[in-house]
């Protein structure tokens, strides 16, 4: 098979491991890059399953990236966010592809919070399917540790989720309209109305934005940080309506310069938010504004 060939065959698919494994866009991207890069220079011609060794390629890629990222993710100002993937409803050839692997954003900060190597067994028997004896294969350990590592991962995704599959995405567009509203009116509580009791707010700025350090707790306290960052005149600016991974968001944007990204997840009952996601760090504003 011809390396275009493959590259169109296999790219989306190896893009959202990747994404899932990196939580970055741009990292995701440049993973493949340097894959099919390495791979023009590789005779696959021993290759038996040629699906299965790129994706042991692109995860192994992965888990190398994110060891040595560890240290600049430990010192992270305040909390790290994923950077959310910009995506489209319209219709195109690849239209049903993309949509079965998009992923939630609140289920790619649950993916965050394990570890890479936890990241990588859940990513390749969750969501490819692979049996765990080619996971051991893939990752070079012993069939019984995978399966351990799998468990561990399921039961510390299950503890801070409320049992959705993943894509199950929701509809986020009644919170986006709310909170338009609330910008524009400065009153914040028929928003707050859509938020669970103890909703949590969490904030990136990455040391570079101004920024919540440590996350908000409850619909009240959240209510009233927008209020009060409202009255400094932070939230003016152009609104944009922008699906991220599927579901509705907010880009707040001035004098061509993007300033906010706020994203929300859905609760089990689909009708309030137990989740704000707010990310203020330039950098990866930046590549959130290149995609649009």
């Amino acid at each position: 098979m011809e390396l275009e060939t493959v590259y169109l065959t296999y790219k989306q698919l190896l893009f959202s491991v990747a994404y899932r494994m990196l939580g970055s866009v741009s990292d995701a991207e440049d993973m493949l890059q340097d894959m099919f890069i390495t791979l023009q220079k590789t005779d696959t011609g021993h290759v038996t399953n040629l699906k299965s060794y790129l994706v042991k390629m692109v995860t192994n890629r992965c888990l190398n990236y994110l060891k040595s990222a560890s240290k600049q993710r430990e010192t992270y100002m305040g909390t790290w966010l994923p950077e959310p993937q910009v995506t489209s409803s319209r219709e195109d050839p690849m239209g049903s592809l993309v949509q079965d692997e998009t992923i939630s954003y609140a289920f790619l900060v649950l993916l965050q919070e394990l570890s890479a190597v936890e990241r990588a067994v859940f990513v390749l028997r969750e969501v490819l399917g692979y049996d765990y004896e080619e996971v051991a294969d893939m990752l070079q350990k012993r069939e019984a540790n995978c399966r351990k590592i799998y468990s561990r991962a399921k039961s510390k995704i299950n503890e801070t989720s409320d049992e959705e599959d993943e894509r199950s995405l929701g509809e986020t567009e009644p919170l986006v309209k709310k909170f338009l509203h609330a910008v524009g009116t400065g009153d914040f509580q028929d928003f707050v109305q859509l938020l669970m009791e103890d909703a949590v707010m969490v904030s990136d700025g990455g040391g570079k934005a101004s920024a919540a350090v440590n996350p908000i707790y409850g619909k009240e306290r959240i209510a009233a940080f927008f209020e009060g960052v409202q009255a400094k005149g932070a939230l003016e600016g152009d609104w944009l309506t922008v699906t991220f991974n599927g579901q509705s968001g907010l880009i707040l944007v001035k004098d061509r310069s993007p300033l906010m990204v706020i994203l929300f997840e859905l609760a089990a009952s689909r009708q309030q938010s137990n989740h704000l996601y707010v990310i203020r760090n330039p950098d990866k504003l930046i590549q959130i504004y290149s995609e649009l």
